[in-house]
């Protein structure tokens, strides 16, 4: 068993220490429905990795497979991502669009569930084992909404904070943010060549990323452009 193939540990353990930061900042100001939706996605992104984690320490099982696919496929990204809508997004909207996705991925996942597998054994988590070969194509159409959202929501933020050098931390907050989320994105492209070892790092890395940026936007003295996220701060 080669070393990347642990580094899923490493993604869980990490997961879990900004999942409790992300529930304390939350637990401030529980009207905050961005810092809840994110203290979600990275719930989930963990919960993916936790996945990742048995496979590697105890070889493959359907469940954990299926467990995989549901927490990676669906809810690796999306949760984050709405998280960006409500912050970016009036209340009304981002609640709509917020029900739409857990409509989305609640029916996507039962399909997950019912779904039969080909016979194993498989060496490596892949979408390919699911005989239901349609559910993958659901998959992008969450995934491309949750990259828009969520890596297109920290560009936007980016761009406006580049407009004045006083808001350089929140500036660079956002395209660390920007950059994290993109990374997953490359691990997933190559996991479906195969080469779910790539998903592992950028899981990691990614995350990392996505942590650094968190941390300079909570700890910047700078009022924010958004006025959901200058309530919340």
């Amino acid at each position: 068993m080669q070393i990347v193939n642990y580094i899923p540990i490493a993604t869980t353990v990490f997961s879990l220490y900004f999942f409790l930061l992300l529930y304390k900042h939350w637990s401030r100001n529980k009207s905050s429905l961005y810092i809840f939706w994110w203290m979600l996605g990275v719930f989930f992104y963990g919960a993916g990795t936790v996945t990742e984690s048995i496979n590697t320490l105890m070889g493959y099982s359907p469940a954990n497979f299926k467990a995989w696919y549901i927490f990676g496929a669906f809810l690796g990204g999306a949760p984050l991502a709405q998280g960006t809508v409500h912050l970016l997004m009036k209340r009304k909207t981002a609640n709509t669009l917020s029900i739409i996705l857990t409509a989305s991925i609640v029916i996507s996942s039962i399909l997950v569930i019912l779904s039969p597998l080909k016979d194993g054994p498989h060496p490596k988590l892949d979408g390919k084992i699911l005989e239901w070969t349609f559910i993958r194509y659901i998959t992008p159409f969450i995934n491309i909404s949750a990259f828009a959202f969520l890596v297109g929501g920290a560009v936007y933020s980016a761009y406006i904070y580049a407009q004045d050098r006083n808001f350089k931390h929140r500036f660079w907050g956002n395209v660390f943010i920007a950059i994290g989320g993109f990374l997953p994105g490359i691990g997933g492209s190559s996991a479906k060549a195969g080469h779910v070892e790539v998903l592992y790092i950028t899981e990691f890395v990614g995350l990392c990323f996505i942590f650094a940026g968190y941390y300079i936007i909570k700890n910047s003295k700078e009022v924010s452009a958004h006025s959901n996220q200058a309530v919340a701060a």
